[in-house]
């Protein structure tokens, strides 16, 4: 019987799976409940954030566990040098480097994954592109008073974060979000950023319950500040969308 469903749970697992690897970066994907994987994500993210080295290593075999592919993590953790700075990623890169030469010692050959899929576009297209990404991902044309006193962020964040990393496919979008957000909660001072990236969620295909789930899983095994902040930030973000 235990191995009947434990057969049962693998396979509803897999099926989780394999519909977010077909899925386009942008596809949403409506779910009430976070597949494994996706589990993984927010911790390694609020983690690689507070420079919690231990229960990072602890994080990333969990997620490697679950099904989280070499590829996919690396990629996690490259795109949040973006909101957490390089030396917070070099120093997460360098605990999965480990996590991975020592798991290989003890006999796991974990999925290594793929690259991204597609070229990357340049100059003005890659503006463009980015534009567009950041556009949808937004919910309208991203503009302030920040931006007009200081183009040159936006600009950056067009070519470089919603262009030259949002266009890599080896991550979808969703997946992108979580690690955003892990990331963010795991931040103090940066509550309307949490608040934007959870509207941000919801826009790529995360569904509010899957959300509530993410803040379960940071009190539960995270630090219970950042599910605070997380909590207040979805609750805003669906009061927002009412009006």
């Amino acid at each position: 019987m235990i191995l009947i469903l434990g057969l049962v749970v693998a396979t509803a697992c897999d099926a989780q799976d394999t519909q977010e690897a077909r899925a386009t970066p942008g596809t949403p994907i409506h779910s009430d409940s976070l597949s494994p994987k996706q589990q993984a994500i927010p911790l390694i993210a609020s983690f690689m954030a507070a420079s919690d080295m231990p229960k990072l290593n602890a994080a990333l075999n969990h997620g490697l566990d679950a099904g989280l592919t070499i590829s996919e993590a690396k990629e996690v953790l490259v795109q949040l040098y973006a909101y957490v700075g390089f030396p917070k990623s070099l120093n997460a890169l360098g605990e999965l480097l480990k996590v991975v030469d020592a798991r290989k010692q003890r006999g796991i050959q974990d999925l290594p994954g793929r690259e991204p899929s597609r070229a990357i576009p340049t100059g003005d297209e890659l503006v463009a592109v980015g534009t567009a990404n950041q556009t949808k991902i937004s919910g309208a044309p991203v503009k302030g008073p920040v931006f007009d006193f200081a183009p040159i962020i936006n600009q950056y964040l067009q070519a470089h974060l919603f262009g030259d990393i949002f266009e890599r496919d080896n991550l979808d979008w969703g997946s992108r979000e979580l690690a955003t957000v892990g990331a963010l909660a795991a931040t103090p001072g940066v509550e309307a950023q949490l608040r934007s990236h959870m509207a941000a969620s919801m826009r790529v295909g995360l569904t509010a319950p899957q959300l509530r789930q993410l803040i379960q899983a940071l009190a539960e095994h995270g630090d219970p500040q950042a599910s605070k902040r997380a909590s207040e930030a979805l609750a805003q973000a669906l009061a927002l969308m009412k009006k």
